[in-house]
């Protein structure tokens, strides 16, 4: 068997590590930036009710015209403008564009420490990834970022906003004067944009090279996997071209449209996670050996001593996080928090409290 494996699958494939998904049946779980908060009892019996009519026999709509107006809505945009593709969660897109830009001698560019799957699908699609470090308090060097872009001419940049693991907004001015440098397109990625008012949609149209990514999953339908990239529609029909037919499966596209129709409720939650994420964060600069950054998303990054050992010791107590101190040489004794119920983070401070004061 291993003689053929190595016969049939690509070496860099085989050296390859799975994403790994910790087992977390038992635990409080706040590793993933889920959204804790379920669905109300009303909303659950019009899913109920509308998944149960639906012809699981057929393929779904391959343009979902409906759910595409629904998320321009949400997003407060004109019907049918911009144009939009919808992907199984933002991975989905963001191995589409990976795909279609995948000439011979292409770059893809990203900063670090960032979203992972920015250079493990570019190196999954065999085009080189180039990652421009970030500044020690996470922000951008934009001299640094503005020179790699014109020595290596990516195809494609990415720059989440807010970032992932960090959680902070970059320097608008600079995210704008990469996109005026940039010949290729450039993503900008706002998969946590409903715990912030920052947001670059008002400037979709003004460069021609601009796409914007978001996803259903942080406000909560993680468990749908719907992501949606708008930009201008001569791109957008390219890169429609990689999408595999059915990408979103009926269930995904009744779920999301029936959550959507009731986006108050999901509003109200956000609310509630921003509030407690403010709180979460004051209770955490109490504790004398955390350094907490600032964050735009539903998680918190800190810097604590010996972060392999406080991961661990919160894993003994029942509390799942992120630990990110192995990431990235900036991320050295970093962990990450998502943003519970007012219960879990009471749960997760308190366990964390006593595995400082036993070190």
């Amino acid at each position: 068997m291993e003689d053929l494996v190595g016969t049939v699958v690509r070496e860099d494939i085989r050296a390859w590590n799975a994403y790994p998904v910790p087992v977390a049946e038992g635990m409080i779980k706040l590793d993933a930036m889920e959204n804790p908060y379920g669905c109300s009892s009303a909303l659950r019996a019009r899913l109920s009710s509308t998944l149960g009519e639906l012809a699981l026999n057929r393929y779904p709509s391959p343009s979902a015209v409906q759910l595409k107006r629904q998320l321009g809505a949400l997003m407060g945009l004109a019907d049918g403008t911009p144009a939009m593709v919808l992907g199984n969660g933002s991975d989905e897109l963001i191995q589409m564009l990976a795909l279609a830009v995948a000439k011979p001698g292409a770059v893809i560019l990203g900063v670090e420490p960032s979203f992972v799957m920015f250079r493990s699908i570019a190196q999954l699609a065999q085009v080189n990834f180039v990652g421009v470090p970030l500044e020690p308090d996470f922000s951008l060097n934009g001299p640094v970022l503005l020179e790699a872009i014109a020595r290596h001419r990516p195809a494609l940049t990415f720059l989440a906003y807010p970032n992932n693991p960090t959680g902070n907004c970059f320097d608008a001015q600079t995210v704008e004067a990469v996109i005026q440098a940039s010949s290729g397109l450039v993503v900008v990625d706002e998969a946590y944009y409903p715990f912030t008012d920052h947001s670059f949609k008002d400037r979709l149209g003004r460069y021609p090279n601009l796409l914007l990514m978001r996803t259903l999953s942080k406000l909560g339908l993680a468990g749908v996997r719907l992501g949606w990239l708008c930009g201008p529609a001569e791109i957008l029909a390219e890169i429609d071209k990689v999408r595999l037919p059915y990408n979103i499966s009926v269930l995904d596209q009744a779920a999301a449209t029936v959550m959507l129709e009731h986006r108050a409720e999901l509003q109200a939650q956000v609310e509630t996670i921003v509030q407690e994420r403010g709180l979460l964060a004051s209770a955490l600069r109490t504790l004398a050996q955390v350094t907490v950054f600032p964050s735009a998303a539903n998680f918190l990054l800190f810097r604590v001593p010996r972060a392999g050992q406080v991961f661990d010791g919160l894993r003994h107590h029942g509390i799942l996080i992120k630990n990110l101190s192995q990431a990235h040489p900036l991320l050295q004794d970093c962990l990450r928090v998502t943003v519970g119920t007012p219960d879990e983070n009471r749960a997760f401070l308190d366990a964390l409290s006593r595995v400082l004061d036993s070190q």
